[in-house]
């Protein structure tokens, strides 16, 4: 048999691109209904003030909370919520056989190796009282905290990206402070507080009066239409995250002295 040689121009690297690897932060987004206009309602509630939250982060739809026998899920009018909050889907973990061909056919990518980072809050023993309102670590250590020294009135928002608040006024009734991080108010909150807003279950929430219309760490939240504790309503008080058996929970703790 002959070997025919081959000549000519050389094999080498290419010159107009290169394949490289690369690592894309995301978000996600754990679903728990199939009832997409429900659904619609508390994303509504949780970010319809600020449709620009997410400044076109891509997301990761998880599908393992719904069981194999969960209904269908209308793709096309879930994608078209999240873009229209300025969210860009584009793949999806989990689901059932028929859950992965429907978000396929939408234009979804399959992603079953994506690691979700969620950090749950360490338990603490309800008998130790809560620490001061002191700087704990942010979430990104390199970045400095925000600092608002003015009163926030009814509909205003506050946003501290990737790091810290701090808050050296009345947060008002209608006004919102949120933070990737933890949020402190050493003044009265009395409008809303969302801390950990991407996902850090680690954050926190202090107020040197506890008086909100609502609070939330990590997307679990807490409305004024469930009354305060009593030693909680309007005293020095930490909100954190508490992860059990049976789900995650907020937690308030008196700050004492």
């Amino acid at each position: 048999m002959t070997v025919a040689s081959t000549t000519g121009q050389a094999v080498g690297k290419p010159t107009t691109f290169e394949i490289k690897s690369a690592n894309l932060p995301l978000v996600a987004l754990l679903l728990k209904t199939t009832d997409i206009a429900l659904f619609t309602q508390e994303w509504a509630a949780q970010y319809g003030s600020n449709p620009g939250f997410f400044e076109q982060d891509p997301l990761v739809i998880d599908l393992h909370a719904l069981g194999e026998e969960a209904g269908s899920i209308d793709f096309k009018q879930l994608l078209a919520l999240l873009r229209a909050h300025a969210v860009c889907p584009v793949a999806v973990k989990g689901g059932s056989a028929a859950h992965l061909k429907a978000a396929l056919k939408a234009g979804l990518v399959a992603a079953p190796d994506v690691v979700l980072q969620r950090q749950a809050a360490s338990p603490v023993p309800e008998a130790v009282p809560a620490p001061a309102p002191v700087a704990p670590p942010v979430q990104q250590p390199n970045a400095e905290a925000m600092v608002i020294d003015r009163p926030l009135r009814s509909g205003q928002q506050v946003y501290a990206r990737g790091r810290d608040l701090v808050v050296l006024a009345m947060v008002n009734p209608g006004a919102e402070v949120i933070a990737d991080g933890h949020i402190h108010v050493y003044a009265p909150l009395r409008g809303k507080a969302m801390a950990g807003a991407r996902g850090n279950g680690d954050a926190r929430i202090f107020a040197l009066s506890m008086e909100p219309e609502l609070i939330s760490i990590a997307g679990i939240y807490r409305t004024s239409d469930v009354p305060l504790p009593a030693n909680i309503a309007g005293k020095p008080a930490m909100v954190r995250l508490d992860s059990g058996p049976d789900g995650d929970k907020l937690l308030l703790e008196a700050i004492r002295g």
